[in-house]
């Protein structure tokens, strides 16, 4: 395997995961008060048309790691924008043994 690939191999799980503690911490805790909301709108942007980007070029690399970002950033995003009550029932669903009683 070149030296190349194995960096852009790198890059994109570097790149895919790093969303994962962020989401994993807001399922956890249901808070999102330190997280900015103008930053997630443009990350989600930015990875949509990453994504568009490398269907338009039919380049996998580019649409598997963005669409993974695309969709573990859009996760973030929306539960900072939805009620604490909307985040609370999310959050309930996706790790019942953290539910506040």
């Amino acid at each position: 395997m070149e030296i190349v690939s194995i960096i852009g191999g790198l890059a994109a799980v570097a790149s895919t995961s790093s969303f994962a503690p962020q989401a994993w911490k807001i399922i956890k805790t249901r808070e999102t008060k330190g997280i900015s909301v103008g930053m997630y709108a443009i990350t989600v942007v930015g990875f949509a048309l990453w994504f568009v980007y490398g269907l338009m070029l039919g380049q996998w690399p580019l649409i598997f790691t963005n669409s993974v970002c695309l969709v573990l950033s859009a996760f973030i995003f929306a539960m900072k924008i939805v009620s604490s009550r909307t985040r609370d029932a999310v959050a309930d669903t996706l790790d019942p043994a953290a539910a506040k009683p």
